[in-house]
């Protein structure tokens, strides 16, 4: 069989780059559309707290979300009597879709919330909060709106089951630590808590960004300082994840900005079980101590873990358990999607 000529194979070539380009271009138009959701969370995880202030209408206010919209407390419709509630939380600039679906998820691949709704029957809420405000801001918040929530649905509540990703993890913290000043009535249905991939004791990637603007600035060169301030610009949520700053007296405090900031402690709360889930991204042939430090990519382990609140037993609140889960080569947004991870949620929750 006579070989193509050079000219027949170049516009074979030709074609072949054209037409990958072409499919190219329509899967990321595709996964534009599918992602433009997130738009409004990524602008509020940045500059949130900014456009809080100024009352920029683009700042989200909490609320529980169905269907791509806010739904006050009152509308929710809940009817079945003491159901076991799920309220899932996001983390920095999420949004409540990604507990549902995710770009090219197939109906057997959908994510934790309509599969657990499905196959165990729990009913499942979705909260979405301007995550560029203070921890302890959206934690009050977040307190008010469970409040609300049993107050509207007293007999229609079961047990609570609070699940939180990353940042949400220490939202629903801060929520425990006013509820429990307070004596809020929601933690009266409270049972459980899951962490996944939680900075309980702070963030690496946000302790280098203050240790590099505070050393940018002590340089004192009009280069150094423009780009201190341009770090400076990160809103007080993503700060508060240096030293995960639940409370807020400390953020408020004099010294908050030093190398080593006061912290209050927000130990667990009584009678709740709490789950821990946490990824190892790298590989196991990695010296541990380097594992350790960058854990799922985002949160180092013993971070994820959470200091002396939670790994001392002994000292531990009357009726509360701690369990710690790991999933190997794993990072921070596969916990997310990770069927083991599903398999863990249906078991315990």
């Amino acid at each position: 069989m006579p070989q193509p000529s050079r000219l027949r194979r170049l516009i074979n070539s030709v074609g072949r780059a054209a037409a990958a380009t072409g499919r190219g271009a329509t899967y990321l138009a595709r996964a534009g559309q599918a992602h433009q959701h997130f738009f409004l969370p990524v602008l509020n995880g940045a500059l949130g707290d900014q456009l809080a202030a100024r009352g920029d209408a683009r700042a989200i206010q909490m609320s529980f979300r169905r269907a791509g919209r806010d739904v006050p407390v009152a509308e929710l419709g809940l009817t079945e009597k003491r159901q076991k509630t799920l309220v899932f939380v996001h983390g920095l600039m999420g949004d409540e879709l990604i507990w549902q679906t995710g770009f090219q998820d197939t109906d057997a691949h959908r994510r934790y919330g309509p599969r657990l709704v499905q196959e165990t029957g729990v009913r499942c809420l979705y909260v979405r909060f301007n995550s560029g405000l203070h921890l302890s801001e959206n934690g009050q918040t977040f307190s008010a709106l469970l409040t609300e929530l049993v107050n509207a649905f007293p007999d229609e509540i079961g047990e609570l089951v609070l699940v939180g990703h990353s940042m949400g993890g220490l939202v629903i913290r801060s929520a425990g630590h006013y509820a429990a000043a307070s004596a809020a009535p929601w933690l009266v249905h409270l049972r459980t808590i899951v962490l996944l991939g939680t900075p309980n004791d702070g963030s690496w990637l946000e302790q280098n960004s203050h240790f590099t603007a505070r050393l940018l600035d002590r340089i004192n060169l009009f280069p150094t300082r423009f780009l201190s301030r341009a770090l400076n610009q990160r809103s007080n949520g993503i700060k508060d994840l240096r030293h995960s700053i639940l409370v807020e007296a400390d953020w408020r405090d004099p010294h908050a900005d030093d190398l080593l900031p006061p912290r209050t402690p927000v130990p667990p709360l009584p009678g709740v079980a709490y789950h821990i889930l946490l990824g190892s991204w790298l590989k196991t042939g990695l010296p541990s101590a380097v594992r350790q430090y960058f854990g799922d990519g985002l949160v180092g382990k013993n971070s994820a873990r959470g200091g002396a609140h939670f790994t001392d037993e002994a000292n531990l609140p009357p009726g509360t358990s701690v369990r710690l889960a790991e999933f190997a080569q794993q990072h921070h947004g596969g916990l997310l999607t990770h069927p083991e991870v599903l398999q863990y949620l249906k078991g315990r929750v």
